[in-house]
C-alpha cells in the first residue's frame, strides 16, 4: 500500500507539472496567439504529453522485463491519443454549454488524470499483460 500512495505522489507532482505546461501553453496560443481552442488544447497536450511520458517513466512506473522501449512507447502512445481525444471531446463539450475553456480544461485535466494513472498502471506495469501483448506486437 505504501508503494502506490508514493507512486500516487509522485504521478500527482510529474501531472501536476504537466497539467501547468499544458494549461501554459492552451491559455498562451489561445489567447496571445489567437489559435483556436481546440487547436491550442491538442498542441499544449501534445507538449506536455512528451513532458509526462520522459518523467513518468522515469520517475513513476516502471515497466515489466523484458519489455521493449519502443513497445512501452507505442502503449504509452495508443493510450495518450485516447487521452487527447477525452480531453478535448470534454473542453468542447463544455464551450458547447457555455463554460469557459479554461474551465472545461480543469475538468477534462482531472478526468483523463485517472484515466490515465489506471490505465498506465495497468498497461506498461504488467497488470494488463495480455492486453499489450496482443495490443502491440514487436
Amino acid at each position: 500500500m505504501r508503494r502506490l500512495i508514493a507512486q500516487l505522489v509522485k504521478f500527482g507532482l510529474v501531472g501536476g507539472t504537466a497539467f501547468l505546461i499544458d494549461y501554459g501553453l492552451l491559455v498562451f496560443l489561445t489567447q496571445i496567439c489567437h489559435v483556436h481552442y481546440l487547436v491550442s488544447a491538442s498542441i499544449s497536450f501534445t507538449v506536455a504529453l512528451v513532458f509526462n511520458y520522459f518523467a513518468s517513466m522515469r520517475y513513476v512506473f516502471h515497466a515489466r522485463e523484458g519489455v521493449s522501449q519502443v513497445r512501452l512507447f507505442i502503449v504509452f502512445a495508443i493510450l495518450s491519443v485516447i487521452g487527447l481525444g477525452l480531453n478535448d471531446f470534454i473542453i468542447w463539450a463544455g464551450v458547447q454549454l457555455h463554460i469557459d475553456y479554461r474551465i472545461a480544461k480543469i475538468g477534462a485535466s482531472a478526468i483523463v488524470m485517472v484515466y490515465n494513472f489506471t490505465t498506465r498502471k495497468l498497461l506498461i506495469e504488467g497488470r494488463g499483460r495480455q492486453m499489450t501483448d496482443a495490443a502491440v506486437k514487436e
